[in-house]
C-alpha cells in the first residue's frame, strides 16, 4: 500500500468516533488538501460534518454496528466504501462562492455500504466549483441491526432535509433551492423521499423536525425505484426489506408507484445496457411523473452499465450527464425566480 492510500485510509477511520466536529453556526476552514488515491480524491471524511440525530438513532439495536472503510479496485479508485455507520452524518462540502444551492447526495450500495467516493466525493469536486454546495449523508444500512429496517434509510434522509433548512443561513442556503441526487440503492432513497418526505416515519426530537423534509427537486442516476422483482435490484430489495417481505411492504416502498403532484421535479438517468438495475425502473418513474404531471427530465444512453458515478468512459454520451443535470439545475432556478 503506497504513502498516499495509506494517508486516505487513516483520514477516513476517523468514522470509528462517529462525532461531529460543526456545530449549526459553524463556519468552517476550507477543504483540505486532496490526497492523490488515484483520481486526486478528497481526504474522507471532510473536516465539517453534521450529526443527524442527538442521542441515539431511532431503532438502535443493543450493539452498534462496528464502523468500517474499504477501498475495493486494484488502486482504490472512486471505490470507497463505508459500511457499518452507527452515526449517520452529513458531510459538508462547502461552494468557495455559493449561489444558495445544495445537493444532498445518496450514494448508492445496494443498502449494504455507501459508495462515498464514487458518488459522493466525485460530486462535491464537480459541483462546488460552480456554486452548489454538497452535503453528503452517510446513511444506516438497514441490514446493521436496527428495528424496521424498511424505514431507517428514509428516517436518516427526512431528518438530513430537515437539518439542512434549519441551518440553511449558516451554509449559505436558499431554502427553496435544496435538492437530491441518488445513485443506485442511494437513488431509491432519493425518491423514496420525495414521495414520502411527509411519511411520519420517527417521533420528533427537536426543533428541526417541524420543517419540510421535501427536496425542491431530484436527480436519480440509475435508480432503483421500485422493489417490484421485474425491475428492481434484487440485493437492494432484500437488504431495505429483508427476506419475505410481504407484498404489502414491497408496494409502500416501491417510489414509482407513489409519485404525486407534489412530488418535485425530477431528473432521471439511465444507461440501457446496466446489468444490475433494468432500465425500466427508470421508464417507469418517468411515466409515472408525466401521469402526475411531475416536470421530468429524462437521459437514457445506449452504453455505460452501472455504477459509473461521474466518470462513465470519457468517449462515451453518457460522460455528458453531469453537464446536462448542471444545466437542468440552472434551469429549475430560473423558473423560481
Amino acid at each position: 500500500m503506497d504513502r498516499n492510500r495509506r494517508a486516505l485510509l487513516a483520514a477516513g477511520l476517523a468514522l470509528t468516533a462517529g462525532a461531529a466536529v460543526t456545530t449549526d453556526d459553524s463556519r468552517a476552514d476550507p477543504p483540505p488538501t486532496p490526497v492523490d488515491g488515484g483520481l486526486d480524491a478528497p481526504i474522507w471524511p471532510p473536516p465539517e460534518r453534521l450529526s443527524l440525530w442527538p442521542g441515539a438513532p431511532p431503532g438502535s439495536p443493543e450493539i452498534l454496528p462496528a464502523p468500517s472503510l474499504t477501498m475495493n479496485g486494484p488502486r482504490g479508485e472512486r471505490l470507497l466504501h463505508v459500511s457499518g455507520i452507527a452515526h449517520p452524518e452529513i458531510n459538508v462540502f462547502r461552494a468557495p462562492r455559493p449561489d444558495g444551492s445544495a445537493l444532498l447526495v445518496f450514494p448508492g450500495g445496494a443498502y449494504r455500504f455507501v459508495s462515498v467516493q464514487n458518488e459522493g466525493l466525485d460530486v462535491a469536486r464537480r459541483y462546488t466549483p460552480f456554486g452548489t454546495s454538497v452535503f453528503v449523508l452517510t446513511y444506516r444500512l438497514p441490514g446493521e441491526g436496527w428495528r424496521r429496517r424498511d424505514r431507517v434509510p428514509l428516517q436518516d434522509a427526512q431528518r438530513a432535509m430537515r437539518l439542512l433548512r434549519r441551518n440553511a443561513a449558516s451554509f449559505a442556503l436558499d431554502t427553496g433551492r435544496i435538492g437530491v441526487l441518488g445513485f443506485s440503492a442511494g437513488g431509491h432513497l432519493a425518491a423514496d423521499l420525495i414521495t414520502a418526505f411527509d411519511e411520519r416515519c420517527t417521533k420528533p426530537v427537536d426543533e428541526a423536525d417541524s420543517l419540510s423534509a421535501r427536496p425542491d427537486f431530484a436527480g436519480l442516476a440509475y435508480a432503483v425505484t421500485s422493489l417490484q422483482s421485474r425491475i428492481s435490484h434484487g440485493e437492494s430489495r432484500e437488504q431495505l426489506l429483508g427476506a419475505g417481505a410481504t407484498p404489502a411492504l414491497i408496494a409502500r416502498r416501491s417510489p414509482a408507484e407513489h409519485v404525486r403532484s407534489d412530488t418535485p421535479p425530477c431528473f432521471i438517468m439511465h444507461a440501457m445496457d446496466d446489468d444490475a438495475v433494468p432500465v425500466e425502473a427508470s421508464l417507469e418513474m418517468i411515466a409515472a411523473c408525466r401521469r402526475a404531471r411531475v416536470p421530468v427530465e429524462g437521459h437514457l444512453f445506449e452504453a455505460g452499465r452501472h455504477g459509473f458515478g461521474l466518470h462513465p468512459a470519457p468517449n462515451l454520451p453518457a460522460a455528458h450527464w453531469p453537464d446536462l443535470f448542471a444545466a437542468w439545475m440552472d434551469q429549475r432556478r430560473d423558473l423560481l425566480t
